[in-house]
């Protein structure tokens, strides 16, 4: 007896796009996806392309139209929902090409809803290539499967961000004076939450006392090693998932 073939087909290549997605929306694709896609995945037409776009879950689209450059994407069957997001900020100073390229790529695969970059004063590095970002967060989503993508914000001051912080999301940051253990602070403060992590050289005193004031700070421990940024954007996000979000 012939096997049924798997629907989608699990070799399938998988692309973000900005379209809005449906039942039936041809999607136009050039320049650097079209080469992916037509000279790197050799896809031919009626071969299957699966598509998100952030809002509208994931839809298994039929290539047609192929030429050298682009070619067209035809939804014809969804194949993931929208994607529940838990409510969780990763705040974080930027720190070496590189390492920030990790966390925004770290950050995407957990499942993290808005990573949000945040000058300080200790901050070797002080811009940041926000398209580079993105592209990683993109090619992150395509990769593990994600039907939502982080929202990116452009960078701002530390201070900014804590004059406009809302008390009703806690803010959750490493505190290198003292703070109550990790998971225990996590158990007590369920809902939306932001983790806040420094640059290599830590927050300065009075930003430290700045964050302390904010209301909804909560001032944690991570435990008695001393972690790279990365280390600990990547290890505060993966705990917060366990205890308060969708790893329950």
């Amino acid at each position: 007896m012939t096997a049924t073939p798997a629907w989608p087909p699990q070799s399938a290549p998988r692309l973000h796009v900005e379209t809005q997605l449906g039942d039936g929306v041809v999607v136009p694709v050039d320049g650097n996806p079209a080469h992916y896609l037509i000279s790197v995945m050799r896809v031919k037409p009626d071969d299957i392309v699966l598509l998100f776009d952030g809002r509208s879950g994931e839809w298994a689209a039929r290539a047609r139209d192929i030429r050298k450059r682009d070619l067209m994407l035809e939804c014809v069957s969804q194949t993931k929902p929208p994607e529940h997001v838990p409510d969780f900020w990763l705040c974080c100073a930027p720190i070496r090409k590189g390492r920030i390229d990790l966390i925004a790529e770290k950050a995407c695969e957990l499942g993290v809803a808005r990573l949000q970059p945040v000058l300080t004063r200790r901050a070797v590095v002080d811009k940041l290539n926000l398209d580079r970002l993105h592209a990683h967060l993109v090619e992150a989503a395509e990769q593990c499967g994600r039907t939502a993508l982080p929202e990116l914000g452009s960078m701002m001051k530390l201070d900014a961000l804590l004059a406009g912080w809302s008390a009703d999301r806690h803010l959750f940051f490493a505190d290198e004076t003292g703070g109550e253990p990790l998971e225990q602070s996590l158990h007590k403060h369920p809902g939306p939450a932001a983790f806040l992590i420094g640059p290599e050289g830590g927050f300065d005193p009075a930003e430290a006392e700045a964050i302390r004031a904010t209301p909804g700070a909560v001032p944690v421990s991570l435990g008695p090693r001393i972690l790279r940024a990365e280390t600990a954007a990547i290890a505060a996000t993966a705990a917060w998932m366990t205890i308060n979000g969708d790893w329950k």
